[in-house]
């Protein structure tokens, strides 16, 4: 089967062919490192991971750029607020969702340019726009894009132009435009601001507006012309149908194909920290393992809305318990399988289709959970049915690792050694108590026997018996 995917911008569904056959480039757009992540800003980037990772499952290689935009309004006023210096500020957050990113199991990008990194190329870029005609400069350092020279200017979210409302501003400088929705190239220095956050430009000085940003990086990475431009769905617009009207005026193909995740909803509400509805990722990871929230976060299809619930994590939490007991049960009766072979294993049918439709992660999770019913029935009925046993292994941990979420991979491992100890510590206790009862069973004594068990129990132990011997598991 080919791979389909949506394209916001025809709001179909298409095959995907990639401009480059065997290559695919993609754009995300990353974070506006102002504060600290919360769930909802690690949806675009873990939803764009897997698809990253089944392309390259698929064959494909893969560059994908996801910026940091280091500088903006935001992140000038609330330095100030807390008395550093805006790199500072910019600096410590970046470093936080970085954190993040590496805690839920997200694939570095290829390249993760800054925004303050890349200013000759924004220069650049308006250079050619003002001599083309559209864009140009209102005094000092504010370089504006004239939307009503571009005739397509709202293709990508079908919107008429005077349908919109007029672009967000403030004072004097926007009074100077030639159009209320002209949006900003540049912005000059205000009152106030530090003279660090401003450079020299052919127009005056000032400092890059949001949307000129991402369209001068995406270029510098990927070419004039790439495959994907993916982010979460608030930027189709002004942000990303500003993008494309600015880079497609400049004379650039820009994006072959626009991809949005959906928002994680709380009360049917888009989560967001200025709603006070922000679950911070730090204090998810203090309270449950990061693949759990990974696990969470994926488990519904990117272009649907995910609403978060009191119930949401501990159901995940749940999945995850019965995915990893059965690879650590599997793995102990037939022994580890090589991360080549989990690599490399024909992936079943029902699996990759539903991969290939639009990425239907629900779907290819139900084939997933298929596998685990049978590999579970071949671990009940004994050493016979070992060959069924490390066949059910192979199958899911290689479609689970195109999710991210193989148990057996080296990262969530070490993402678990901070409780080996105590995990280690626990288990000696609870094979203690499992060995008294063993001898008291033998014994024939079964009120003994059901006290080791009761006790265990209390203590949120839960003790199974099977062919070969009593196992225990953590109560959820």
């Amino acid at each position: 089967m080919t791979l389909r995917l949506y394209d916001t911008a025809t709001r179909t569904v298409s095959d995907f062919v990639p401009r480059t056959p065997g290559q695919v480039g993609i754009y995300v757009c990353g974070a506006t490192v102002q504060s600290a992540p919360h769930v909802g800003h690690l949806r675009p980037s873990v939803a764009f991971d897997v698809l990253r990772r089944w392309l390259e499952r698929s064959g494909y290689r893969v560059t994908l750029v996801r910026n940091v935009t280091d500088i903006d309004d935001k992140i000038l006023a609330k330095a100030a607020q807390a008395g550093v210096e805006w790199w500072a500020h910019a600096a410590r957050f970046e470093r936080e969702f970085t954190a993040a990113y590496d805690a839920l199991g997200v694939l570095p990008p290829t390249y993760e340019p800054r925004a303050t990194q890349h200013v000759p190329q924004m220069i650049e870029l308006m250079q050619r726009l003002v001599d083309a005609g559209h864009a140009y400069s209102t005094g000092e350092g504010d370089v504006w894009f004239d939307v009503r020279s571009w005739p397509a200017y709202g293709e990508l979210t079908r919107q008429r132009l005077e349908d919109l409302a007029p672009e967000p501003g403030d004072g004097a400088e926007t009074s100077a435009k030639r159009d209320p929705h002209d949006f900003a190239l540049w912005k000059s220095t205000k009152p106030g601001e530090p003279a660090t956050a401003s450079w020299d430009t052919p127009w005056g000085r000032g400092r890059p507006g949001w949307h000129l940003e991402c369209s001068a990086m995406a270029q510098r990475y990927l070419g004039e012309e790439f495959d994907i431009h993916g982010g979460g769905l608030d930027l189709r617009f002004p942000h990303h149908e500003n993008e494309q009207a600015q880079s497609r005026a400049a004379g650039y193909p820009f994006a072959r194909r626009w991809m949005h995740s959906a928002w994680i909803t709380q009360s049917g509400v888009k989560m967001s920290k200025s709603l006070g509805n922000g679950l911070l990722v730090s204090e998810l990871l203090a309270t449950v393992p990061a693949v759990v929230v990974r696990l969470a976060v994926v488990s519904v299809q990117y272009r649907s809305m995910h609403e978060w619930t009191p119930d949401t994590l501990e159901e995940a939490r749940t999945t995850w318990e019965r995915l990893a007991g059965f690879v650590e049960r599997a793995t102990e009766r037939v022994g580890a399988v090589p991360a080549e072979e989990v690599a490399k294993t024909e992936l079943p049918q029902a699996f990759a289709a539903a991969m290939d439709d639009d990425l239907n992660v629900p779907a290819a999770l139900a084939v997933v959970h298929e596998h685990l019913r049978a590999g579970n029935t071949a671990l009940a009925a004994g050493s016979e049915a070992d060959e069924a046993v490390r066949a059910a292994l192979v199958a899911v941990r290689a479609m689970l690792d195109v999710l991210g979420l193989d148990p057996a991979d080296p990262h969530w491992a070490a993402a678990d050694a901070a409780s080996s100890a105590a995990r280690a510590a626990l288990d000696a206790l609870v094979a203690a108590e499992l060995e008294a009862r063993a001898a008291a069973r033998a014994a024939k004594d079964w009120a003994a026997s059901d006290a080791i068990r009761d006790r265990l129990a209390a203590a949120g132990v839960v003790v199974q018996d099977g062919p070969d011997g009593a196992r225990w598991t953590l109560a959820n």
